[in-house]
C-alpha cells in the first residue's frame, strides 16, 4: 500500500483542483499532510523535508527564472498600451482585399502577442475583445472567427520567446542533469532555454503557416465564410510607424537569445524596457496605466513562483515516498519501451491540460516523468517542444479546453458555444498533424539548435 502513496498524492491533487482550490496551496498542503501522516505512522523519513529550504534558496538563486516577470511585464505593456490593437488594425489594412484577410491578420498579430505574453487566457481574451466583434460585423462565419481566435491565442505555448518555454527549459534542464547523474555522468550538460527557443522556431513557423493555408483554403471554398475586406487607401508611413517598432523589439529579443549575445533574462530585460519606451513614445503610459501594468505583472509573477514553491515541496515528498522509482518501474514495464512511455506521458499531459494550466503541469508533472524519459534516451529539446504543442492542443480541445472557456466569457451571446467547438476542430487536427510530423521527424526540432550551437 505504501508503494501506491505517490500515485494517491497525484490523484488527490487533481481531485482538489477540480473543486477549485488554489494550485500552490493544494500542492503544498497535500504534500505536508501526506508527509505528516507518514511521519506519525513511520512510513516517511522526515529528513527529506530538511532539503526544502535549500530548494527555496535554489529558486531564489535561479537567474533563468528572473526572465518570467520581465517577459510578463513586456507582454502586459504591449497589451495595455494598445500597441497590439494598433498592430491588428494596421495589418488588417495590409491584407485588405485578400481572401480571409482579417483572419490572417488576426493569426499574425495573435502570434506576436502570444509570444510576448505567453499566457493563453490573456491572449484569447484580448484577441476576442479586439477582433471578434469586427470579424462578425464584416460577415465572417462565427465558427471560423471563434476558431481562429482560440487557435491563435494558444500559440504562446510554442512561439518564442514564450514564458511556457522559459519554464519548460528550466525544468527540463534540472531533469536532464538528474538523468545524467543517475547514469553515472558527473559533469552533466544543462539544457538551455535558448536551445528550446531555437528548437521551437521551425515548428512555430510551420504551425502559423498551416493556419494561414487553412484560412485561404476555406476562403476560396466558401467566400461567404471569410469575405475579403473592402480596400482602403494604404498610408505607408503610419503603417510602418505602427508595425516596425514592436516587431523590431520582438526580433531583437529573440535574436539576441539565439545568437548567444544575451541570456533569456538579459533579453527579457531589454524587451521590457523597450516595450516601456515604446509605450511612452506613443503617450500610452500614464501613471494610472503604469500602476495597472505593475499590479498585473506582480499578480502573474507571484502566481508562478507560489506554484513553483508548492510544486517543489510536492516533488520532494513524492520522491521521499519512492515515487521516482515507481514511475521508473511503470515506464520500463510498458510495451514498446521508450515509445510506449513517451506516448503514455503525452496522453497524461494532454488529459491534465483540461484541468491544469501549463505552469502547474511544468512544475508538477515534468519533474516526475522528465528524468525517467530523458534517462531512456529521449532528446530534452524535442521533449520540451512536444510537451508545449501537446498542451496547446489540449487547451483547444472541447469540452474542457481553457481557451474555449476564455473566449466564451467575452464572446457575444449571439455566438453559440457549439459554434466555438466546431470552429476549433480543424485547428486541433492541424496541431495533431504537426505532433505526428515531429514524432516521425525529430530533426524538425533538433536540427536547428544543433546547427547554430555547433
Amino acid at each position: 500500500m505504501i508503494e501506491l502513496i505517490p500515485l494517491l498524492m497525484f490523484a488527490a491533487v487533481c481531485a482538489l483542483l477540480m473543486f477549485g482550490y488554489p494550485v500552490a496551496f493544494t500542492l503544498a498542503g497535500t504534500a505536508l499532510i501526506t508527509a505528516g501522516l507518514g511521519i506519525i505512522f513511520g512510513a516517511f523519513d522526515g529528513q527529506f523535508l530538511r532539503a526544502f529550504p535549500d530548494r527555496l534558496y535554489g529558486i531564489m538563486q535561479n537567474g533563468t527564472l528572473v526572465a518570467v516577470p520581465l517577459f510578463v511585464l513586456m507582454g502586459v505593456i504591449l497589451e495595455r498600451a494598445k500597441i497590439a490593437e494598433d498592430l491588428l488594425i494596421n495589418l488588417t489594412k495590409v491584407f485588405m482585399g485578400a481572401p480571409a484577410g482579417m483572419a490572417i491578420s488576426v493569426v499574425v498579430v495573435g502570434a506576436l502577442l502570444a509570444a510576448s505574453t505567453g499566457i493563453v487566457g490573456a491572449t484569447v481574451v484580448t484577441m476576442g475583445l479586439m477582433s471578434l466583434p469586427t470579424m462578425l460585423k464584416k460577415g465572417y462565419s462565427p465558427t471560423l472567427a471563434t476558431g481562429t481566435i482560440c487557435a491563435t491565442g494558444t500559440l504562446g505555448q510554442i512561439i518564442p520567446p514564450s514564458i511556457a518555454l522559459v519554464l519548460l527549459g528550466d525544468t527540463l534542464s534540472n531533469a536532464y542533469q538528474q538523468a545524467q547523474l543517475s547514469a553515472g555522468i558527473f559533469n552533466p550538460k544543462p539544457v538551455s532555454v535558448g536551445d528550446l527557443f531555437i528548437g521551437a522556431i521551425i515548428p512555430g513557423v510551420l504551425l502559423v503557416a498551416a493556419y494561414i493555408i487553412y484560412l485561404l483554403f476555406v476562403a476560396r471554398r466558401g467566400a461567404a465564410l471569410a469575405p475579403p475586406a473592402e480596400r482602403e487607401p494604404l498610408e505607408v508611413w503610419p503603417l510602418l510607424r505602427s508595425l516596425f517598432p514592436p516587431i523590431t523589439l520582438m526580433l531583437v529579443v529573440l535574436g539576441s537569445i539565439i545568437t548567444g549575445a544575451a541570456t533569456p533574462t538579459e533579453a527579457a530585460a531589454v524587451g521590457a524596457l523597450g516595450a516601456a519606451l515604446l509605450a511612452y513614445s506613443r503617450r500610452a503610459l500614464s501613471w494610472d496605466r503604469a500602476g495597472e501594468i505593475g499590479r498585473s505583472t506582480l499578480q502573474v509573477s507571484a502566481m508562478v513562483f507560489a506554484i513553483l514553491i508548492g510544486a517543489s515541496l510536492f516533488s520532494l515528498v513524492f520522491r521521499g515516498y519512492g515515487g521516482e522509482e515507481l514511475v521508473t518501474s511503470i515506464f520500463h514495464s510498458l510495451p514498446g519501451g521508450v515509445i510506449g512511455a513517451t506516448l503514455l506521458v503525452m496522453l497524461v499531459i494532454f488529459l491534465l491540460g483540461f484541468i491544469l494550466d501549463f505552469i502547474e503541469i511544468t512544475f508538477v508533472v515534468v519533474p516526475i516523468v522528465g528524468p525517467v524519459l530523458l534517462a531512456m534516451g529521449v532528446d530534452p529539446v524535442w521533449l520540451g517542444i512536444m510537451i508545449a504543442i501537446n498542451l496547446q492542443t489540449s487547451f483547444l480541445t472541447p469540452p474542457f479546453g481553457f481557451a474555449l472557456f476564455y473566449l466564451r466569457g467575452v464572446a457575444p451571446s449571439s455566438v453559440a458555444t457549439s459554434a466555438i467547438y466546431r470552429g476549433v476542430t480543424p485547428f486541433i487536427a492541424i496541431q495533431l498533424l504537426l505532433l505526428c510530423l515531429l514524432a516521425l521527424w525529430p530533426a524538425l526540432v533538433t536540427w536547428l539548435p544543433g546547427t547554430l550551437r555547433s
